[in-house]
């Protein structure tokens, strides 16, 4: 077979005929040591929101709007070469652009990453997965104690999981101060607790001020999964940049999956918005999210509340910019866009590139290419995914710090770049010297087609659950009296 004809079958064949994934780069993951809290009866969690809107109605009002962010913008269709680079894990699925609080538990639910599990012990995901979803979360913590959280499936926490981000995920809503008005901000999720003091911000010594950003590091960060049980885990250790967490990461041989057109050992990062804003120029000058997102607004009373429909600082710019800022709303927003343009035009740009290593690197396989040959590539993909994905996965990070987004992806197309220069001697070793096509993934349907996915049948066994799985759940939920009706004006 002549090269040109060989780089043609290699690149065209469908994944799911071809590799078997005995061989990758060598990560071998040592997980580390780390503090299982037990169960607490101390801490008192209530986690019905709607018990606290007859004493704070425009706090949960403000929230309750929250819903009217409901478009569900299916990121993977839009996007399909995403599927691509999550190919292996369940991200390739099904990924959604995020909406409004009040939807966390229901999206979670209804989408496929999930599954569709008929029993506690059944699905694809762990117990973790509820974790950033509600204020269940640290109340069953505080029942069970970590490891009886942590350990199992996520179908476990059905019936439990059921009240969406809200009150008692911020606020020692128990307590004499919050009663009296106060704001008596909490964190009642150890692991969140222990990731801060590792970074030099205990919660109970920081200002009120570090606070009002320390809260939403309740979510909005990056973590993974870590040993036998699967506990949340901040890997903040040497710190919060992209390099330090890689590094944290490779140290301890940590790979959440095996893309399987290349084989490489890949990271899928989460949301880091703490990390980013920290890094950014609002973080480093004291200004909080709660300042650009939640601010102070005045009700048709007269009376001051802070806004807890959490959205774009520009819907209500004259509470949060113009704070601090004399220039116009037009002004502002042409600049944020211009920044947000250079964020995605290099986004994009690295997403092709690792979308061609991948491939380049499956036709290396394909072409004999040995592991030891292929470990420097595969772990320069990583590298370089690993960037996309920090920046790509973070909320608004052209905003929080767009010169950290930019250097983090301008990092990444140098992995990338090192990447395919090892890839393209490979190939020509093994007789491959023309440039390897990349398959037809113009659509989600033909990128889910190369990677082996009946997306049809994942969504048949996804409606199949919702019809009687879920109704089940709440069944159970509302006879514990964990499920209130909505509260309206």
């Amino acid at each position: 077979m002549n090269a040109f004809r060989k780089s043609l079958v290699v690149a065209a064949s469908l994944i799911g005929l071809g590799l078997a994934n005995s061989a990758f780069a060598e990560l071998v993951y040592k997980p580390l040591e780390q503090p299982i809290e037990a169960p607490n009866p101390n801490l008192k969690i209530e986690s019905v929101n709607e018990k606290f809107a007859a004493k704070y109605p425009k706090q949960y009002q403000s929230w309750r709007a929250t819903e009217q962010g409901d478009k569900i913008i299916y990121a993977d269709e839009v996007n399909p070469r995403l599927i691509v680079l999550w190919a292996g894990y369940a991200f390739a699925k099904e990924y959604n652009a995020p909406r409004g609080h009040f939807y966390a538990v229901n999206d979670v639910r209804s989408i496929l990453r999930t599954g569709a599990p008929k029993n506690e012990n059944e699905g694809p995901q762990p117990m973790a997965c509820w974790t950033c979803k509600g204020p269940d979360v640290p109340r069953l913590i505080a029942e069970w104690g970590e490891e009886g959280y942590f350990n199992g499936k996520w179908a476990k926490g059905g019936p439990e999981v059921v009240n969406s981000i809200g009150c008692a995920d911020c606020h020692d809503t128990t307590s004499k101060d919050f009663a009296e008005g106060k704001p008596a901000l909490r964190i009642a999720r150890p692991h969140v607790l222990r990731a801060l003091d590792k970074i030099g911000k205990n919660f109970n010594k920081s200002t009120r001020n570090d606070k009002k950003a320390t809260i939403c590091a309740n979510c909005h960060v990056e973590y993974y999964f870590a040993g036998d049980i699967k506990q949340v885990t901040f890997p903040w250790d040497n710190g919060v940049t992209v390099d330090d967490i890689e590094k944290y990461y490779d140290d301890l041989g940590f790979t959440d999956f095996v893309n399987k057109i290349s084989k490489a050992p890949i990271l899928k990062a989460q949301h880091p918005d703490f990390e980013i804003w920290s890094l950014g120029m609002h973080g480093k000058n004291g200004v909080t999210c709660v300042d650009c997102h939640m601010p102070k607004v005045k009700g048709a009373d007269g009376k001051v509340y802070t806004d807890h429909q959490i959205g774009n600082p520009f819907d209500i710019f004259e509470n949060t910019c113009a704070n601090c800022h004399d220039q116009s709303k037009e002004k502002l927003q042409g600049i944020v866009a211009e920044r947000k343009k250079n964020v995605k035009d290099i986004m994009g740009r690295l997403e092709d590139q690792v979308v061609r290593a991948h491939f380049e690197a499956k036709a290396a396989w394909d072409a004999g290419a040995t592991k030891e040959e292929m470990e420097p590539a595969l772990m320069d993909i990583r590298h370089a995914q690993w960037r996309w994905d920090y920046a790509a996965a973070s909320h608004g990070g052209h905003m929080h710090a767009p010169d950290v987004m930019l250097r983090v992806l301008g990092t990444g197309l140098d992995k990338a770049a090192e990447a395919h220069d090892k890839l393209v001697r490979i190939l020509a070793k093994h007789g491959v010297t023309e440039p390897v096509k990349v398959p037809d993934i113009s659509t989600a349907e033909k990128a889910w087609q190369v990677i082996g996915v009946d997306i049809e049948k994942e969504r048949k066994a996804k409606d199949e659950f919702l019809k009687t799985v879920v109704p089940q759940w709440e069944k159970e939920a509302k006879a514990k009296g964990l499920i209130a009706e909505p509260v309206t004006k």
